[in-house]
């Protein structure tokens, strides 16, 4: 056929592919970008794993020895003995255990969570972490809980709240994959606060590992960035010492504050 050069309405020109109209562009395909994310071992998790577990042989060697355990007298939360001046209690039961079971399942729960807090935290922070919890935990035991009490759980919580917070900071860069990890650990956190409603558990100081650990995350966890370009891109942490260094404090202050505190009112 031939174009009419005046035409109003001229003939669209024929493709080979598709005659007699335009070719449709392919459509789009979501390409995925590899950044890369910090590497590192988790030695303070192992350390911690391996430091607990040592400490239950401990207990366990001294109860076959003595006829009681005497790891866990020197070093578990009992108020009156924190009255009278062995503050140490405030931070050592973090480090006891009651049985095998209780062992295992507050060491399964660091496994689970170690690792990937200390890919992003670093081994330094992570530690501060690990006691922060244990220390605001014992705290909030001492504050609310006549009983004694020993266990990882302080610092444990202290780890999933932690968890909780980075991804809620970092839910831009992880996207859907971080709102439902959150789920996932609030969901953990809940359940485990209301079986730790049954007797004999101190769910004051998981409450408070919960509150010291988000505060620290809160104020000195990692804010994560891309950096570089493309192809080259890399996850950096845009937090600095400085703030880390000031989260810890913040955790010190009010935890100590509050323990200070109890002891004065109860002492006089």
């Amino acid at each position: 056929m031939t174009q009419d050069p005046y035409s109003d309405n001229p003939t669209p020109p024929s493709y080979p592919e598709y005659p007699g109209e335009k070719p449709v562009p392919p459509p789009l395909v979501e390409q995925r970008i590899a950044i890369s994310a910090p590497t590192r071992r988790p030695v303070v998790t192992y350390s911690l794993l391996i430091i607990s577990i040592v400490i239950f042989l401990l207990q366990t060697a001294s109860t076959y020895l003595f006829g009681f355990d005497l790891v866990a007298g020197i070093g578990m939360k009992v108020n009156d003995l924190i009255l009278d001046g062995q503050y140490w209690r405030l931070l050592t039961p973090m480090f006891l255990h009651g049985s095998i079971l209780h062992l295992g399942f507050n060491m399964y729960a660091l496994y689970i969570f170690g690792p990937g807090l200390e890919r992003y935290y670093g081994h330094g922070r992570l530690l501060l972490l690990f006691f922060l919890g244990g220390f605001a935990g014992n705290v909030f035991s001492f504050l609310f809980s006549t009983a004694n009490s020993l266990g990882s759980s302080t610092a444990i919580f202290g780890l999933l709240a932690a968890e909780g917070v980075f991804l809620y900071q970092n839910q831009k860069l992880f996207g859907g994959v971080a709102r439902r990890a959150l789920n996932n650990i609030i969901m953990i956190a809940v359940v485990n606060l209301i079986i730790g409603l049954s007797p004999g558990i101190d769910n004051w100081g998981h409450m408070g590992g919960l509150l010291g650990g988000s505060i620290f995350a809160f104020l000195g966890g990692p804010i994560l960035v891309k950096e570089g370009i493309f192809p080259n891109l890399r996850i950096v942490d845009s937090r600095e010492s400085g703030d880390v260094l000031r989260a810890a404090l913040v955790d010190i202050l009010i935890f100590g504050a509050l323990a200070i505190g109890a002891i004065y009112i109860r002492s006089v």
